[in-house]
């Protein structure tokens, strides 16, 4: 086995989507991260079956595999970054955000994506994080009903300053739904070395039993900013040797949101980096 790269369509958001797979295709990315937003693939608009079906033709074009994100700023609230969240006070708030999720499943079935990814929100002001969790759990579970059903795995990704921010928070969430089959972990590499207190090789390999889907960049501890490979403070060579290691069977995704104005370039760029970090670590 050899790891199978990826490119998130967050950080190509100044190209048409066509475009950007094209582009990754042309590169020699396996894959794709593709965030479900307005500029690319939109979950709200009214013919999106007839848009998921036009994607998949796409990526079947260019061979590329996918795993569908659902991180998007604005996608719900055009004033609220990532809002309402599943933790919001509100409960047709949380409604809403529950049932992009159920979405983003289908569309995840459709596409044959290997998994969906969420996150669980930040706490929001005045919430006891009893509260908070319960809130969570009880927003999640027909979204695991629906991704039990459709055979794709809900990865939700421990984000800094979120209720679940850890690998520890995940194996309590884990532990309140009784250790669902559908319910998986995305690995942020650069989120490891911000804030778990083990290195991030190690907690690849805590991880591995439950991972469903990994994205990757460079970070500083204690500074929650993607920064291109190289400006940050991670060994990449023992990380990819763990992952490999694992058997993971997804793809591994680089996740540059914030650089989109240099997409193409940087793409290029990561996966060179990429590459000769594996085999450096000995990863074919």
């Amino acid at each position: 086995m050899t790891i199978r790269w990826g490119y998130g369509t967050n950080g190509l958001t100044d190209l048409r989507l066509e475009d950007a797979l094209a582009v990754l295709a042309d590169l020699g990315y396996d894959g794709v991260g593709l965030t479900l937003d307005h500029m690319h693939l939109d979950p709200l608009v009214p013919d999106l079956p007839t848009r998921t079906r036009q994607v998949a033709r796409v990526l079947d074009r260019h061979g590329l595999s996918v795993t569908v994100e659902t991180g998007a700023r604005y996608v719900l609230d055009p004033r609220r970054k990532h809002g309402p969240s599943l933790l919001d006070p509100d409960p047709d708030a949380r409604a809403a955000r529950t049932r992009l999720l159920i979405r983003a499943v289908q569309v995840a079935a459709d596409l044959g994506a290997h998994a969906v990814h969420c996150f669980s929100g930040v706490i929001p002001d005045g919430t006891d994080d009893g509260t908070a969790w319960k809130r969570l759990a009880d927003a999640l579970a027909p979204v695991l009903d629906a991704a039990s059903a459709a055979g794709v795995p809900l990865a939700i990704e421990p984000e800094p300053g979120h209720l679940l921010a850890t690998l520890a928070d995940f194996h309590y969430l884990r532990e309140e739904f009784g250790g669902p089959e559908a319910l998986g972990l995305t690995l942020d590499i650069g989120h490891c070395q911000c804030l778990e207190p083990m290195p991030p090789a190690e907690c690849v390999r805590e991880a591995a039993p439950w991972l469903k889907h990994v994205q990757i960049e460079d970070m500083r501890r204690g500074v929650h900013e993607h920064l291109p490979f190289g400006d940050g403070e991670i060994d990449f060579p023992p990380v990819l040797e763990a992952l490999e290691a694992t058997g993971y069977q997804g793809l591994t995704v680089v996740e540059l949101p914030r650089h989109s104005h240099a997409g193409p370039r940087l793409a290029e760029e990561s996966l060179r980096f990429l590459r000769a970090a594996a085999a450096e670590g000995g990863t074919p």
